[in-house]
């Protein structure tokens, strides 16, 4: 399928896409502080893959993905790829790096929590039941991370 776009309009389109601070991620952020959870720290470099939202205090990451740019097969939005074309090789390429990564986050004793944008959060949507679910959700995990690791100790 030819593309629609002529290459500046399309260079344009791609300069405009984030991959730090994007909406998604405030959405994660906001929530957490606001349920008392402030003690993160974001795109930390000195872990592989630079990961969005890292507690160190209980050696957990939350990894924010976009599930059409990391191929989240679970979801309409992962599946909008063409298979031939060069898009597809660098979505091919994410979710081998995140796999990579995850992998060397789990063997350095991290616990990783993904969340998905477009299925998950619905940020394109200004509120969400959805999303409030899966926040709510992400909450009650962290919760008894902390608990988990505050015994431990």
């Amino acid at each position: 399928m030819a593309d629609v776009h002529s290459a500046q309009v399309r260079s344009y389109n791609m300069s405009r896409i984030r991959s730090k601070n994007t909406t998604p991620e405030k959405i994660v952020r906001n929530f957490l502080y606001k349920n008392g959870f402030r003690g993160y720290r974001i795109h930390v470099k000195s872990l592989p893959g630079t990961p969005d939202i890292v507690f160190t205090k209980f050696k957990t990451i939350i990894d924010v993905r976009g599930c059409f740019w990391h191929g989240h097969t679970d979801c309409k939005w992962g599946d909008k790829v063409q298979s031939d074309s060069e898009i597809m090789k660098r979505v091919i390429s994410a979710i081998s790096r995140d796999k990579q990564n995850e992998e060397k986050w789990k063997q350095l004793g991290w616990t990783v929590i993904i969340i998905w944008d477009s299925c998950e959060l619905e940020s394109r949507k200004k509120s969400s039941l959805k999303r409030d679910q899966i926040l709510q959700d992400l909450v009650k995990q962290l919760q008894q991370i902390r608990t988990d690791s505050s015994s431990s100790i």
